[in-house]
């Protein structure tokens, strides 16, 4: 069987695919930047979904707020241990940066049944406790998006793409309105691999690939 095995080609032959195809059936879309365009492109190179051309969000200048505060070493905090595994932890330490989630935390499984809240909405509260820059990012827990919201926190920026059926596409409308930067996925789609190829689009453009 004649098929490539080599992996850089096969990013690099999806990503021309996926060029050719926004050419081709979307000839009048535009970038409104080569980072827009990397996320987006990364996004659908990662569910195969050129959907997102058009449903994911962002806030006025909220990518350039993100890799800003991403060259100064901030802390972004993960709603699952999966968007956290996803993201390129090798690059965030090469720009000072830290990936934490607290969902499996300690303080976190012993308060949230105390409290009544989802373990999701328990580790944003430890996250918001601690000192230093912080970029949230949540692919899979609507109540964790909810949460940040009702603490009325000021964050770097949030990204917030959670996936689903019940306040998922409440809690990313709930994103949009509100004054924090973000990038959102409107509607139900989303995930922690959404999330995770966000923050990896923007850690390659800032380290000058793909």
């Amino acid at each position: 069987m004649n098929y490539i095995k080599n992996p850089q080609k096969i990013e690099q032959n999806s990503f021309a695919i996926i060029s050719n195809i926004i050419a081709h059936e979307r000839p009048d879309y535009v970038f409104v930047s080569e980072m827009h365009e990397a996320v987006i492109k990364r996004v659908i190179h990662t569910t195969a979904d050129f959907d997102w051309l058009d449903i994911l969000h962002f806030s006025p200048e909220v990518l350039s707020r993100i890799a800003k505060a991403i060259s100064r070493g901030c802390t972004l905090y993960t709603d699952t241990t999966m968007a956290m595994s996803g993201i390129n932890k090798t690059l965030l330490q090469q720009m000072g940066c830290e990936c934490r989630c607290y969902i499996s935390d300690p303080r976190v499984v012993d308060s949230a049944p105390k409290l009544g809240i989802t373990r999701s909405m328990a580790a944003v509260d430890i996250a918001l406790a601690e000192p230093g820059e912080k970029l949230f990012v949540f692919g899979n827990a609507p109540t964790a998006l909810f949460r940040l919201l009702e603490r009325q926190a000021a964050p770097v920026a949030v990204i917030g793409v959670p996936v689903g059926f019940v306040g998922a596409a409440e809690s990313k409308d709930a994103l949009v309105e509100s004054d924090l930067p973000c990038i959102a996925a409107l509607g139900r789609k989303g995930g922690s691999n959404v999330a995770a190829a966000i923050i990896n689009a923007i850690l390659y453009q800032l380290r000058g690939t793909l």
